[in-house]
């Protein structure tokens, strides 16, 4: 039975698969949301023997339903190969009393190489399927890893254009350098004088002029995005909780069919959100449990039902986290709203005009699979010691951040269900923050002199993602102020 995929504030508005793949946002700044989630048609035993990009077929073929076999194939195959630095993609690793699944080891060391290696496959596939002719200009803002990871995946790709959005004071060094040195000859690169919620706002609004889009269909071109609100990022984020909990059962660790607990360091709720799809699909999870930093407005809307972005924004050690405006959160909310776009689509005007909305005692019941908690800086900081010291594996800010919530989450319930924890970036993306959390002497060295010295304690090799950008030129210098992102977009397209 075909996946059709409706948008979160308007019940008539409709795509298969690859149409929204191309489209991104739906109308009236909707999200796109599958109609059903299909069973997963093979059995759990079966999935451990295969491989990670096996196990991406049989999870995505259910979802993407238009897509032949051949060009999915085609899409997965091209995604997951020797761009990652270990065979399985993503490892399981035993630590601390959990299951770290590190989703890091893509061309830019973040979980995003995850979606943003298959996406530009997905999104070229569809275009042909769909007979579209204009250039493909993705659009999209990032709080720090989506954007290089972007970059990467589409940098070079005939018929399409990047450009990305960061805010300027709000990334890591090595993540600005990561970006601001990429050499693809399609890719546009700016920071804004503002936040990211800025940024993200500020692309959401390009989506949703119209005028726009006409004008720039005129001269040939048509915006899509590669953040987590397109759902061709959103699907690929599902494999690899299946995978990690086959790989659980390959190990011996549990059987088919018992349950474990999720744990994800979350800001934009995607990531998240894929784990809950993938329960759908018949993953056998007791818990999701949502890691907040001290921006902490998930953790605030898990124990009162009500999400108020009204707040001081923290800028933190764990910058992919720190998000006042969770967009991939309206999905979640439309379905325990019984899958009511009207009824979902007044709640987003509230939070658009007022910041804040609430949600009913019958919605907040649905919600008892989520459990929400969060950490200060010195609580990630000395998690990130303590797994050091503890076991000599060094994890970076935002894996710490969940590491963290789950001893909480111990702690509070003595729950000891098997628990993966989704470590979402290398911690050579943030070496200072990870070093100096291990010894404060290290903030005296210089960020590179500091990659080396993680080298030494944690006996992994330095990531080429790191080693590429020693010397690396810097090729985008644009700085601009959040209302001017139109116009430097037009800049870039030359119209």
């Amino acid at each position: 039975m075909e996946v059709i995929y409706r948008s979160t504030r308007n019940s008539d508005e409709t795509a298969k698969a690859s149409e929204a793949i191309l489209k991104g946002l739906a109308g009236e700044g909707g999200l796109f949301v599958p109609d059903h989630i299909p069973a997963l048609d093979k059995s759990f035993d079966e999935l451990s023997e295969m491989s990670y990009r096996e196990v991406a077929y049989a999870v995505m073929k259910l979802m993407f339903t238009d897509f032949t076999e051949e060009e999915l194939m085609y899409c997965i195959n091209s995604a997951y190969d020797s761009k990652f630095d270990t065979e399985k993609i993503a490892p399981v690793v035993h630590k601390n009393g959990a299951f770290f699944l590190e989703l890091f080891h893509g061309r830019t060391i973040a979980f995003k190489d995850m979606a943003l290696s298959i996406l530009p496959y997905l999104l070229t596939t569809s275009a042909k399927k769909n007979g579209v002719s204009n250039e493909i200009v993705i659009l999209t803002a990032t709080s720090g890893d989506t954007g290089k990871a972007a970059l990467a995946g589409f940098a070079d790709v005939p018929g399409t254009r990047i450009a990305v959005f960061y805010p300027k004071n709000g990334v890591s060094p090595i993540q600005e350098k990561q970006m601001v040195t990429e050499r693809g000859k399609n890719t546009f690169v700016a920071g804004i004088t503002g936040n990211f919620d800025d940024a993200q706002t500020g692309v959401k609004k390009m989506f949703q002029d119209t005028e726009l889009a006409a004008y720039l269909s005129e001269k040939g071109f048509q915006f899509s995005s590669a953040n987590s609100i397109n759902i061709g990022r959103l699907v690929p984020q599902m494999v690899y909780y299946v995978y990690a909990y086959t790989r659980l059962i390959k190990d011996k660790v549990i059987s088919s069919g018992d349950k474990i607990n999720v744990v994800v360091p979350t800001g934009n709720f995607g990531n998240i959100l894929a784990a809950y799809y993938a329960s759908k699909m018949g993953l056998p999870v007791n818990k999701f449990i949502c890691a907040s930093n001290d921006n902490k407005v998930l953790f605030d809307f898990f124990t009162t039902g009500k999400y108020d972005r009204n707040r001081e924004f923290i800028l933190t050690t764990s910058p992919s986290m720190d998000i006042l405006i969770s967009s991939n959160l309206e999905r979640l909310i439309y379905h325990i709203a019984g899958d009511d776009a009207e009824k979902n689509r007044q709640l987003m005007k509230d939070l658009s005009e007022k910041g804040c909305y609430e949600i009913t005692d019958d919605m907040k019941e649905k919600l008892s699979c989520f459990y929400g908690n969060w950490s200060s800086e010195a609580e990630v900081a000395s998690e990130i010691k303590k797994i050091y010291e503890n076991e000599g594996y060094i994890i970076d800010t935002h894996t710490a951040v969940a590491a963290n919530v789950y001893d909480k989450y111990v702690k509070e319930t003595g729950d000891t269900t098997p628990s993966v924890i989704a470590s979402t970036a290398s911690p050579y993306k943030f070496t200072r923050s990870v070093m100096t959390a291990i010894d404060p002497a290290y903030e005296e060295k210089t960020d590179f002199l500091l990659v080396d010295e993680l080298s030494k304690l944690s006996g992994v090799k330095i990531p080429d993602a790191i080693e590429d950008i020693r010397s690396a030129e810097v090729l985008h210098k644009t700085v601009c102020d959040k209302e001017d992102m139109e116009k430097v977009v037009k800049g870039f397209l030359g119209v």
